[in-house]
């Protein structure tokens, strides 16, 4: 009887030990990936971050207050820091034909940054401000090739203009006349193009202050 009892103690605590076994918690199953996955995680990061230090290339636009009598040479000495060429530069004109500003077309952002220091340190008359590609290419580069002349009588017919622009080598074909508003009155115009500045700048010279009919003219070049 002593032995059955003992026997039947002996299988109880055997049972015992492996219930108590089951119930405690496993460590095996604790992942190392997330060490690895954060590493992971991170380096799109970085890779964004070295992306925004990159510095920018390729050119910059901008948009320079100017007066009426400012021409390209004026604007490419006052920034000879900002490798500029009178290409890279275009006259923007309002509907009467007023300079209001000049669209410049800079190497590189440094470029640009060059010529606000310039200006802000020689002069303060001018200001410049960032402008988009699509400003740039709205404005019609004339570059000395065509003139303006104003004050032409209502009565004029284009053979008037032909006729005084008698000796001058314009293209005749674009020959445009029209009216527009200055200092609040309607003034009559035309715009003549060349086939170079030397042609523009020849007619500028011997037709100024002429006369078409009865009413004298003034030309103005269009850069």
């Amino acid at each position: 009887m002593n032995q059955l009892s003992r026997g039947a103690m002996k299988w109880s605590r055997l049972i015992g030990e492996y219930q108590l076994n089951r119930r405690l918690p496993s460590t095996s199953f604790t992942s190392p990936k997330l060490f690895s996955t954060e590493a992971a995680e991170s380096s799109p990061v970085s890779s964004s971050n070295n992306q925004l230090r990159t510095p920018p290339s390729g050119s910059v636009y901008g948009r320079l207050s100017i007066t009426k009598h400012t021409t390209k040479s004026d604007v490419i000495n006052l920034l000879e820091g900002s490798q500029l060429s009178p290409e890279k530069l275009k006259v923007e004109y309002n509907l009467a034909y007023i300079p209001l500003s000049m669209m410049v077309e800079f190497p590189s952002l440094s470029s640009y940054n060059t010529a606000l220091k310039t200006i802000s340190r020689k002069n303060r008359l001018y200001t410049l401000q960032r402008a988009e590609k699509a400003d740039w290419e709205m404005v019609s580069p004339y570059d000395g090739k065509a003139l303006i002349l104003i004050g032409i009588p209502r009565n004029a017919l284009p053979e008037d203009v032909e006729r005084f622009l008698s000796g001058c080598q314009f293209d005749s074909s674009l020959l445009d006349m029209f009216f527009r508003t200055r200092n609040q009155a309607t003034i009559r115009m035309a715009r003549i193009h060349f086939r170079s500045q030397a042609l523009a700048m020849h007619t500028f010279i011997t037709k100024n202050r002429g006369f078409v009919l009865n009413n004298q003219i003034n030309v103005e070049v269009l850069h």
